[in-house]
């Protein structure tokens, strides 16, 4: 049996789940979240907590069967706290700032780079060189900040760009010098 889709997920209050055939929908203080689950995987709730089975012990089913408990799971907590990814941005004249909902990036190229968001998730700065990327969608979150990070990730010899708060960035020496 999986571990990790065996345990019972638990529902927070004002956090609610049903189930529609292969359809579950996950509603909460913070907005609602829909997932399709795969045939093989049944999904019941009871009373404040939802369990997650599988029908038969093939591979391919028992990855199924935890990947959609960690999905369900992360709906729950989206719905009732968010999710929230932490960017910094390191270099001599590099920052961030917003215009109205969109964020505009100087990272040394000869224009400035405007980051649209998409749908349910939410941008802001905190100064010109934090970046907090918001929603209830963990990987529409994930997704949005390894984008965002993308236009200049770290490099490794002066650790200038974008990182997540918190990364390591493995240096490099330089040029040793000639003899």
């Amino acid at each position: 049996m999986s571990r990790i889709g065996r345990k019972p997920i638990p529902l927070p209050k004002g956090v609610t789940v049903t189930v529609n055939g292969d359809d579950v929908t996950v509603k909460g203080p913070k907005g609602s979240l829909d997932f399709k689950v795969l045939p093989g995987i049944s999904v019941e709730v009871k009373e404040d907590q939802v369990m997650v089975s599988r029908s038969s012990d093939e591979k391919a089913m028992r990855a199924a069967h935890g990947m959609t408990r960690a999905i369900i799971n992360n709906m729950v907590v989206g719905v009732s706290q968010g999710f929230e990814k932490q960017l910094e941005i390191i270099g001599v004249g590099y920052r961030a700032q917003m215009q109205g909902k969109n964020l505009v990036l100087s990272l040394g190229f000869s224009h400035p780079v405007e980051v649209v968001p998409p749908a349910g998730i939410e941008l802001a700065t905190d100064g010109p060189t934090k970046i907090f990327v918001r929603g209830i969608d963990r990987q529409k979150v994930g997704q949005m900040a390894a984008q965002i990070r993308g236009y200049r990730p770290p490099e490794p010899y002066k650790g200038k760009g974008i990182r997540y708060v918190g990364e390591y960035v493995m240096r490099k020496a330089g040029k040793a010098g000639s003899k």
